[in-house]
C-alpha cells in the first residue's frame, strides 16, 4: 500500500498582486511551490505526488524539472482542485494521502512524520495552533464575545485515510475550504495536533518580506606538481606536462571553494569531511566532493552569493580555461555564472610554485540564509 500528497496550486491568488503567479515567485532561494514538493521528496514517505495547477500556469511548470511529480489541472475551487487529485491518484488505490497548500512552504519533515504517526490510530490528522487574539462572531448584525481557548486554527498538511476523505470529497461542495472539514461536517473522529508556528500561510506580498543574514569564508589549498599525473582545474581536465599529487584528483580550485563554503557555513573543513587517510577518498573528483558539501549547506539553509578565486601557478596558464572552469563551477554551486570571478596570478618564477613544482590557489566566498 502507498502513500501519496498532493499539492493545491490551482488558485488565481488575487491579493497576492504579481505578475508572476504566487505558486512560482522565488522565496527563500528557490520557487515558492518547490519548497513544498522537495520536503515530500525529501521525506521519502510517497509513493506519488500530485500537483493541481491553474491551466493559465502551465508555461510556468517547465522551469520546476520535477519529473517525479504529477502536474494536473485543478478545478475552480480549491475544494474542486482536491477533488481532482484525489480521483487522479485513486486508480493507484493509495493507503494514506496528505494534502497541502501550495501557499505553506514552511512546513516541516518533522511535522509530516508527526501525522504519520497519528494516522496509525486516526484516519483524519489535522495540525493546529491556537490563538492569542481576541475573537468575535457578528450574527444577525449582533456581536458575540468568543471563547479563545476553544478557537483552534487550522495548517496543512492534512493527514487522511485515502478511501475516507475520497468518498467524502465526492459528496463535498465546492465551498469547502479544508479537507479537515469534509471530516468535522460528517461526524469523523479526527486527531488534532500541534501544528508550527513556522508553518505561515503566505497570502500578501507581505508575507514573504525576508530578511538575508552573510557569511563569508577563505579556502586556500596547494598541490605539488609531478610528471605523470592528471591535472584538473576548477572540474575540468587540463590539458599539461605536469599533474598534481593528490589523495584525491588534486583538483586544488575545487578544494579551496569546498573549504571556503565550509568556512562560511561554520561546517568545519574539507580534511574533517573527506580525510585523506580513508581510502574511499583515494583518486576520487574533487566533483563529487563539492557536491556534497552543496547539498549539505542546502539543507541547513545556506545558498552561495559569490565566489572570488585566485589560482596562483607559473603553469598552465589560466586564461584559456576560465570559461569552462566557471561553466563547471556554475553547476555544481548550482550558481548563475556572474556570480564566480577567476583570477589568474603568477608567482613570477619565485619559490616552488614560480619554479612549476607547485599549483595553489585561494578563495573567498560569500552565503547567506534567510533568517
Amino acid at each position: 500500500m502507498s502513500n501519496c500528497f498532493i499539492i493545491l496550486a490551482a488558485g488565481k491568488s488575487n491579493r497576492f498582486i504579481s505578475k508572476i503567479p504566487k505558486p512560482y515567485i522565488k522565496y527563500k532561494g528557490d520557487i515558492l511551490i518547490n519548497h513544498s514538493i522537495n520536503k515530500a521528496i525529501l521525506s521519502k514517505k510517497f509513493s506519488k505526488i500530485v500537483v493541481a495547477i491553474n491551466k493559465g500556469h502551465k508555461k510556468y511548470i517547465k522551469k520546476l524539472g520535477k519529473n517525479k511529480v504529477h502536474f494536473i489541472e485543478g478545478g475552480k475551487s480549491r475544494a474542486d482542485s482536491s477533488r481532482l487529485s484525489l480521483k487522479y491518484l485513486s486508480k493507484f488505490k493509495p493507503k494514506n494521502v496528505l494534502i497541502h497548500d501550495a501557499a505553506r512552504p514552511n512546513f516541516s519533515i518533522k511535522l509530516v512524520n508527526k501525522l504519520f504517526k497519528n494516522l496509525k490510530k486516526f484516519d483524519g490528522v489535522v495540525p493546529v495552533l491556537k490563538t492569542t487574539s481576541s475573537i468575535k462572531l457578528i450574527r444577525n448584525k449582533k456581536i458575540f464575545n468568543l471563547d479563545r481557548n476553544k478557537i483552534f486554527l487550522s495548517q496543512t498538511p492534512q493527514a487522511f485515510n485515502f478511501k475516507k476523505i475520497f468518498d467524502l470529497q465526492k459528496k463535498g461542495n465546492s465551498k469547502i475550504t479544508d479537507d479537515a472539514s469534509l471530516f468535522i461536517n460528517n461526524l469523523n473522529k479526527i486527531k488534532m495536533v500541534k501544528g508550527e508556528e513556522e508553518n505561515i500561510k503566505i497570502t500578501t506580498k507581505n508575507d514573504i518580506k525576508e530578511k538575508l543574514k552573510y557569511y563569508f569564508g577563505i579556502g586556500f589549498d596547494v598541490h605539488r606538481l609531478v610528471k605523470n599525473k592528471k591535472m584538473y582545474l576548477g572540474g575540468i581536465k587540463i590539458n599539461s606536462k605536469l599533474g598534481t599529487l593528490g589523495h584525491s584528483d588534486g583538483d586544488p580550485v575545487l578544494h579551496a571553494i569546498t573549504d571556503s563554503i565550509l568556512g562560511a557555513c561554520r561546517k568545519g573543513d574539507i580534511g574533517q569531511k573527506f580525510s585523506d587517510r580513508d581510502a574511499k577518498f583515494k583518486n576520487i573528483r574533487s566533483t563529487i566532493l563539492l557536491s556534497k558539501v552543496i547539498k549539505e549547506i542546502e539543507k541547513s539553509g545556506f545558498f552561495i552569493n559569490n565566489l572570488d578565486i585566485n589560482i596562483i601557478t607559473q603553469t598552465p596558464k589560466i586564461s584559456k580555461y576560465k570559461k569552462r572552469m566557471i561553466s563547471m563551477i556554475s553547476k555544481l554551486c548550482k550558481i548563475k555564472k556572474d556570480q564566480i570571478n577567476i583570477k589568474g596570478k603568477t608567482a613570477e618564477k619565485l619559490g616552488v610554485i614560480g619554479k612549476e613544482k607547485a599549483i595553489a590557489c585561494e578563495v573567498i566566498s560569500s552565503v547567506f540564509k534567510y533568517e
